[in-house]
């Protein structure tokens, strides 16, 4: 297992601390009444930038323009002007893609290669839903006379509120749709990656077309604006993207006045290798799904589950390659892994593994905290491999959210099935099987809302994702995901009997 060190200050890309980002909101940038936050790089932990941390002033006024362009725009009305915004969105965000990948190498910690992937797949989200405007209803006589019309309207104005891991996409994910359905939207985003949440809107700010107050984007570091968001009555629908457990809070405190709720949680992805698994293609995608974005995303590979006549050599092999993964800043082409978004999340990812260890995890990698040299300075996890037994241990049941994993062994298809959905999570697996016949049964046995066949992480923007029991409620992508930003109106007109 290896570090970096090689140009981690002068590779990456800095802001100047003159420089503070503000808010987007009604088309002008607003300031949070000099309440500002520091944007900090993980690499080095030092300071980037200032931003306008918002609050309840600018969730209001937020709330507040999205309002009067809902109901005084031709924004829910004209698909064809909401058609040519989503186009012209994706261009804007293709040029300034190198760009916004620098951003996200230098605020967010990610390696280049996820920092382009992130950004990459933005722009044929925005198209997919480019298309999806026209958002007409049906009619039909359904008696004799009587004529039924309905009509699919635009909800209102939709909350969003975005993580930090993937801050371009995921907004982009639950955007999109939004817009297409014809709402207007208010964008809460996180206060750790407010320098690359100033440049995404500055460029969505200026897409051509776009009237003011359909998008609104305030970044805070608190919880002030989400909870106004969550709890107002002039935000029908709400779509989170995060932990389980603000996820069950929201829902909560959204009750109280029926919000409809879109909401991708946290995941516990197992990754299920059978003894004919291809392991030349299985072992380095196991790798990768451990690391990628530093272990923070919600599909992260964390539960790798083998079959009993494969696991030494599995067991040796993953052994072997988490410990040579080099991290290191997201600039250097050498690096395999980024760093994690601060230093508090290390430290709560080494409590998690220390009490695992303690509760009798066997170690077969020791990654952990960068101590040593110039990463020391940023928030630097080495991958870590735990093997145990116990399916009840915290490390196995709750999202680290971390380059972290564990490893069991089974002998059976259906033992596997059930240690797979030991778990109040749902949004992910990954099998891995040449037989013809058992990747699909094993599949179709699994609680998850996606489950990939000799692969991992393949998310189109033409189906659906989403989790099943904690992992969520209701679906991003495909048909399903317009449904969330939409009322159904039914009309009836009675044209007399006919004869």
């Amino acid at each position: 297992m290896e570090t970096i060190e090689k140009n981690t200050t002068s590779d990456i890309r800095t802001v100047s601390q003159d420089t503070t980002t503000k808010n987007w909101i009604g088309g002008r940038w607003v300031d949070s009444d000099k309440q500002h936050g520091t944007s900090i790089n993980p690499h080095t932990g030092d300071p980037i930038g200032t931003y306008a941390n918002g609050g309840l002033k600018e969730a209001r006024e937020a709330v507040k323009e999205a309002s009067l362009a809902f109901h005084e725009s031709s924004w829910k009305n004209d698909h064809a002007l909401r058609s040519k915004v989503l186009y012209a969105m994706a261009d804007s965000i293709e040029a300034n893609s190198e760009e916004l990948v620098q951003m996200l190498c230098t605020e967010v910690g990610k390696i280049a290669g996820e920092a382009a992937m992130e950004v990459g797949t933005t722009p044929p989200i925005l198209r997919y839903w480019a298309g999806k405007t026209f958002i007409a209803g049906r009619a039909g006589e359904a008696s004799p006379g009587v004529h039924s019309v309905v009509m699919r309207e635009a909800i209102g104005v939709a909350g969003i509120i975005a993580p930090f891991n993937a801050p371009v996409v995921l907004t982009i994910r639950a955007l999109a749709p939004a817009l297409a359905a014809g709402t207007t939207v208010v964008v809460k985003l996180p206060g750790a990656t407010a320098q690359t949440n100033g440049l995404l809107s500055k460029i969505i700010s200026q897409t051509p077309h776009l009237p003011p107050g359909v998008i609104n984007f305030v970044t805070e570091s608190g919880s002030e604006v989400a909870t106004f968001l969550v709890q107002s009555p002039d935000v029908p629908v709400i779509s989170f993207t995060g932990s389980s457990a603000t996820g069950r809070a929201i829902a909560a405190a959204g009750a109280t006045c029926l919000k409809r709720l879109v909401l991708e949680l946290g995941g516990k992805t197992p990754m299920i290798v059978f003894d004919d698994a291809p392991l030349d293609m299985a072992i380095p995608t196991i790798v990768k799904a451990v690391t990628l974005f530093a272990g923070q995303f919600c599909m992260t590979g964390s539960r790798i589950l083998v079959q009993r006549s494969i696991a030494d050599t599995l067991r040796k092999r993953l052994t072997e390659s988490f410990a040579t993964i080099k991290a290191g800043p997201g600039t250097n082409p050498d690096s395999d892994m980024g760093a994690m978004i601060n230093q508090a999340n290390v430290q709560r990812v080494n409590l998690m593994v220390e009490a695992a260890i303690a509760a009798g995890a066997k170690i077969l990698v020791r990654g952990g905290p960068v101590t040593e040299g110039k990463l020391s300075k940023g928030a630097y996890y080495l991958p870590t491999l735990l093997e145990l037994t116990d399916s009840t241990l915290p490390i196995v049941q709750e999202e680290v959210f971390g380059p972290v994993a564990t490893l069991q062994v089974f002998d059976t298809e259906t033992e596997a099935i059930h240690l797979a959905n030991d778990s109040h999570y749902g949004l992910a697996a990954s099998i891995w099987s040449q037989d013809a016949g058992r990747p699909w049964r094993v599949a179709k046995a699994l609680q998850a809302g996606t489950v990939w066949l000799n692969t991992y992480a393949q998310i189109f923007p033409q189906f659906e994702e989403g989790g099943y029991r904690q992992s969520g409620v209701g679906r991003l992508h495909g048909e399903a995901g317009l449904e969330n930003f939409l009322e159904y109106k039914h009309i009836v007109l009675n044209m007399g009997a006919v004869t």
